[in-house]
This record gives C-alpha cells, sequence and structure tokens, in this order.
C-alpha cells in the first residue's frame, strides 16, 4: 500500500529506488528511463505510488512508475 508523502521521512531519505512495471521494460531507452527516474524523485509528493521503507539508519523512497507519472513528467 502507497504511503502519502511525509516530510520528516523525507528529511531522512539515505537511499532511493525506482521500480518499473514489465510493460515499461522494453519501451524506453535507459537514458528516458534515468531522466524519468530523476524528475520523479525530484518531486516525490507528486508521485501516485511511494513508499517509505525504514532503515537502519535512516529511510528508503521508493517509487513505482505508473503511466500517469510518465504522463506528467513526460508532458
Amino acid at each position: 500500500m502507497p504511503d502519502k508523502f511525509d516530510p520528516y521521512r523525507e528529511a531522512l531519505v539515505l537511499e532511493r529506488d525506482t521500480v518499473w512495471p514489465e510493460e515499461f521494460a522494453e519501451s524506453m531507452t535507459p537514458e528516458e528511463k534515468q531522466r524519468i527516474e530523476e524528475a520523479l524523485h525530484a518531486d516525490p509528493a507528486s508521485c501516485a505510488n511511494l513508499e517509505y521503507e525504514r532503515l537502519h539508519t535512516g529511510f528508503c523512497r521508493r517509487i513505482t512508475v505508473t503511466p500517469e507519472d510518465i504522463a506528467r513528467v513526460s508532458g
């Protein structure tokens, strides 16, 4: 279940992870994926599927890419 954007956890994010669904595996170049990942992680509050995973020293921000996210950062 996705989390809501949390400014407290954001201040403690040490790692970031991006999950790409199978439907995007072959349809984008690595450069396109990297550009989209950077845009999503630069504005995590706008992402449709955001999770925070607790680490020993902070949090990992995990964003699962959705078609809506791609449309938002590509448009």
